[in-house]
């Protein structure tokens, strides 16, 4: 398997950690789409949010703390932040790797076409 996000949980590819857990890691996007840009990511390899699994709470945990970590780290816990997960070519994933987008540090438009 070749997932770029694999590649650098393994330190195969350079990334600007700003989380890590025992199985979530948290770096910035190469290709920012606002001030603050960073993925969360599970270190283990799931496709999308669908293949999420329920049962597995310590994950979903781990998750939900890197969100409030990374936000808090990065200054936007209190401006606000857009958290994105996109599943699917239609919905614009690119990389078929579970991660989560926290976007933040100006005023963000919606747009959803």
């Amino acid at each position: 398997m070749d997932c770029v996000f694999c590649r650098i949980i393994q330190g195969e590819l350079p990334a600007k950690k700003i989380y890590e857990s025992e199985r979530v890691i948290a770096f910035e996007d190469i290709q920012k789409a606002a001030p603050v840009h960073v993925l969360i990511v599970p270190k283990q390899h799931i496709e999308s949010i669908l293949q999420l699994p329920d049962d597995d709470t310590q994950l979903l945990a781990e998750l939900q703390k890197a969100i409030r970590e990374v936000a808090a780290l990065t200054g936007v816990a209190e401006s606000g932040f857009r958290l994105v997960s996109n599943k699917g070519k239609a919905a614009g994933q690119t990389v078929f790797h579970l991660h989560f987008h926290i976007l933040g540090g100006r005023d963000l438009e919606l747009t959803l076409a």
